[in-house]
C-alpha cells in the first residue's frame, strides 16, 4: 500500500461502492466527530454489524476499550500523515477472540478530520500456520499408529489368550483378574485400532458434493441420539458451489464436530448449535513444494454456545492425545485435522465464553470452480 494521504471525496457512487466492497479487508471512514461515516462489506463481517448500525455510532464503542486504535486515529488527525501498526490486538467479547490485526490509518485531506481505517487480519495466516503444524503431528501419530499395530497387538493377543486359558484352571476369585486382563487387553487394542485410522494413506474417492445434503444428514443422526434435547439452527448460503470430496469422510468430520459441540453443551437446557455456511473468497494456501496456491473459499462451521475452550488449550486442540474430556482419547480432532488436510482443506477453533466456533475451509468442486474469479460474489452471514 503507497504512503499517500487519500485525497477523493467519501465513497458516493456506485462504483467507488464496488471497489470498496471488492477489497478483501475491513475498511471503514471515521469522520472528525469519531463516527463511522462508510464501511465496506468486509468491516460490516469484522464489526458484526451493519453500516447503518456503525454510522449511528463512534468507533470507540466497537473497539475495546483503551485501544491502540483510538490512538492512531487521533495521531493520523494531528500530523495529517498515514501511520501503519503492526499487530494490534482487538480481542473483545464483542469483535472475538483471537483479533490480531496489521493497521494502516490514513487521513482524508478534503473532509478534514476524517480518516480511513484499513485492518488486515493477522490471525488467518497464524492459524494457517498452526495448520501445517497439526498436519505434521498428524503424520507423527501415523509413524505412531503403525508401529503399534505391529509391535504392540500381536504380544496383546498372545497375552488375552493366556488370560483366557487361566480363566478354566482358577477359583472364582482369580477369574476375576483373568477377566481383568481381557478386558483391558481389549481396550488397548480398540485404542490402537482407532489411531490406525492416521496410518491410512490410501487415496479416497472424491466426487463434487452438495455439502447442505451432508450437513442435514449429520444432524439427522445427531438429533436421533447424543444431541436429541438440543436445539439446532441453520444459517445455510443456497447459491454455494459443490465441494470435491469424499462424503463418508465429510460426515465422520462434521458428526465429531457435532458431537464435541453436544459434549460441550452438556445438559443444559437453553443449548443450541447453529449450522452455517458462506463463500468467503480471498483465501488462498500456498502448496509445500510447489508454486500452486489453493483456494479455499468455502467455509463451513458449527457453533455452540457451550462454556469455551480453555485458552491455554486453544492452541494444541487439533494436536493428538489433547482432550477436555474425563475419558476422551484426544483423537478426534486429531483425525478431523488429517481429514480436512488430505482435503486440501485446514480446519480452526475460535471459542470464547458461551461462543465456539469450528471453521472448516475447502476448495470448491473442480471444474465448478477452478478459479475465484469465476465464482459468484455472495455473501454469506455468520449466524
Amino acid at each position: 500500500m503507497t504512503e499517500k494521504p487519500i485525497t477523493s471525496n467519501p465513497p458516493a457512487n456506485g462504483l467507488s461502492m464496488a471497489v470498496l466492497n471488492a477489497i478483501q479487508n475491513p475498511v471503514i471512514l471515521v469522520d472528525a466527530d469519531g463516527l463511522v461515516a462508510f464501511a465496506n462489506w468486509e468491516a460490516e463481517s469484522f464489526f458484526g454489524a451493519s453500516a447503518s448500525h456503525l454510522a449511528r455510532h463512534n468507533i470507540s464503542a466497537f473497539i475495546p476499550f483503551g485501544s491502540p486504535l483510538l490512538t492512531l486515529i487521533e495521531q493520523v488527525r494531528d500530523r495529517k500523515a498515514p501511520v501503519n501498526e503492526y499487530r494490534v490486538d482487538l480481542s473483545s467479547p464483542r469483535l472475538g477472540a483471537d483479533k490480531l490485526v496489521d493497521l494502516y490509518v490514513a487521513p482524508v485531506l478534503s473532509e478534514p478530520g476524517s480518516v480511513v481505517v484499513v485492518f488486515q487480519e493477522r490471525s488467518m495466516a497464524d492459524k494457517i500456520d498452526r495448520q501445517l503444524t497439526h498436519r505434521g503431528a498428524a503424520r507423527s501419530v501415523t509413524g505412531l499408529a503403525s508401529m503399534l499395530a505391529h509391535e504392540i497387538k500381536n504380544p496383546l493377543s498372545g497375552i488375552r489368550g493366556a488370560a483366557q486359558l487361566l480363566e478354566t484352571s482358577v477359583n472364582d476369585e482369580d477369574r476375576a483378574l483373568t477377566r481383568l486382563i481381557c478386558d483391558e487387553t481389549d481396550r488397548i487394542v480398540s485404542l490402537v485400532d482407532r489411531m490406525e485410522v492416521f496410518s491410512d494413506e490410501r487415496p479416497v474417492d472424491r466426487v463434487p458434493l452438495n455439502i447442505h445434503s451432508v450437513l442435514d444428514h449429520v444432524k439427522a443422526i445427531a438429533k436421533a441420539g447424543f444431541a436429541r434435547h438440543i436445539k439446532f439452527s441453520e444459517n445455510y448460503d443456497p447459491s454455494l458451489p459443490p465441494v470435491y470430496a469424499n462424503r463418508d469422510q465429510l460426515v465422520q468430520v462434521f458428526l465429531n464436530l457435532i458431537k464435541n459441540a453436544a459434549e460441550a453443551i452438556g445438559e443444559r437446557g437453553d443449548g443450541e448449535i447453529i449450522l452455517t455456511t458462506a463463500y468467503r473468497p480471498g483465501i488462498r494456501l500456498s502448496v509445500a513444494g510447489t508454486r500452486e496456491k489453493i483456494s479455499l473459499p468455502l467455509e463451513f462451521c458449527v457453533h455452540d454456545n457451550g462454556p469455551g475452550v480453555p485458552s491455554d488449550l486453544l492452541p494444541l486442540l487439533f494436536d493428538p492425545f489433547i482432550t477436555t474430556k474425563t475419558n476422551g482419547s484426544g483423537l478426534g480432532l486429531a483425525l478431523v485435522a488429517k481429514i480436512i488436510g488430505g482435503h486440501g482443506g485446514i480446519v480452526e477453533c475460535d471459542s470464547q465464553q458461551n461462543r465456539t466456533t469450528f471453521r472448516v475451509l475447502m476448495p470448491a468442486s473442480k471444474g465448478q470452480a477452478a478459479d475465484e474469479d469465476d465464482m459468484p460474489m455472495t455473501k454469506g452471514n455468520l449466524a
